[in-house]
């Protein structure tokens, strides 16, 4: 008998499959208004995974690329990164006096974020230089996950790993279970983001592609580590992206999506390789669950790819019509 109920179960579940109703494609993005967004990325994904369609793409190259600051997460007031390592700062002090009178961690002790942002790259890399480096990869990891558990965005209360797009979240998903590749592909630096992604987007640590800087591996105390260098190897950014991805992914993508402008070489890139392509711009319309912001924005600046979305073919996401919701529902 006990042979039996096993064989029972399995024509009972194999019944159930052929005759529950069938759910649709769309119906795997529930965070998304109907209308033409919607079904333009549903319409692109059943085409290129429907066999015999002459779209049709092999599941090996269903490559698919996601910006992460401003399209998988927020990137209000500034990115988070920076936020993070101007929290590490501000913990490092006591042990440098001298950061007192020093521009620009004097600013960042005195909370005086406009004077920090006006040091200018000169000095936000003194910044990440001091936060992000002369320390192992296993203590840097340590550091952001401790940060992450910790920290909270100043608007809304929230963990910055909760400050994630529903819908993005869904999308990724959605590409997933249909055969795609999900990558980060990022100016966030590569380091910082694998210490979430996995747990947050579902994506592993070796399909994130991100801003690096150089290492170097050496034993300590008779262990053998990582050693994290204050020279960059990588900005993963505008032209950056495409670079990155042919030295880390070895495949130009079907499928890409960003935020602003730092993404339009990411975009052009992927859009201009042969057979079916699909190009998709997040556009910040909603002022009143997110924020509004385009072409004069201090981060995520959207303009050149805004202007040429529609004769590129790029699709754009309307945050404020195509979303019924924003961010996930709160954990806490």
């Amino acid at each position: 008998m006990h042979l039996l109920n096993p064989l029972r179960n399995l024509l009972i579940a194999t019944l159930f499959l052929l005759t529950a109703p069938a759910i649709s494609l769309a119906e795997s993005l529930p965070s998304w208004n109907d209308g033409d967004t919607k079904k333009a990325i549903t319409e692109f994904v059943e085409s290129v995974t429907r066999e015999g369609s002459a779209d049709f793409i092999p599941e090996d190259q269903r490559i698919a690329t996601f910006d992460n600051d401003g399209t998988l997460w927020a990137e209000k007031p500034m990115y988070f990164q920076l936020i993070y390592a101007m929290d590490q700062v501000k913990k490092m002090a006591p042990q440098h006096p001298e950061w007192k009178t020093q521009e620009p961690f004097a600013s960042v002790i005195r909370g005086d974020t406009e004077k920090v942002l006006a040091s200018g790259k000169e000095g936000l890399m003194k910044i990440l230089a001091a936060t992000h480096t002369n320390m192992t990869a296993e203590d840097f990891q340590s550091a952001v996950t401790s940060w992450l558990q910790t920290a909270r965005h100043p608007k809304t209360n929230r963990p910055y790993n909760e400050m994630i797009y529903q819908p993005m979240l869904e999308l990724l998903t959605y590409l997933r279970a249909n055969g795609f590749k999900t990558f980060i592909v990022s100016g966030g630096g590569v380091d910082f983001m694998r210490v979430f992604a996995q747990e947050t987007y579902g994506i592993p640590p070796d399909q994130v592609v991100g801003s690096s800087l150089k290492a170097k591996y050496e034993v300590r105390d008779g262990k053998p580590v990582i050693l994290k260098l204050p020279e960059v190897n990588l900005i993963d950014d505008k032209e950056g992206k495409p670079v990155g991805i042919h030295q880390y992914i070895g495949q130009r993508p079907v499928f890409t999506a960003g935020n602003s402008d730092g993404d339009y070489q990411m975009l052009e890139y992927t859009t201009a390789g042969s057979g079916p392509r699909f190009g998709l711009i997040l556009h910040h319309t909603d002022a009143k669950r997110e924020w509004a912001y385009d072409r004069k924005s201090h981060v995520g600046q959207l303009n050149k790819a805004l202007d040429d979305a529609s004769k590129k073919g790029w699709t754009v996401i309307d945050m404020q019509k195509d979303w019924k919701v924003i961010f996930p529902a709160s954990k806490q």
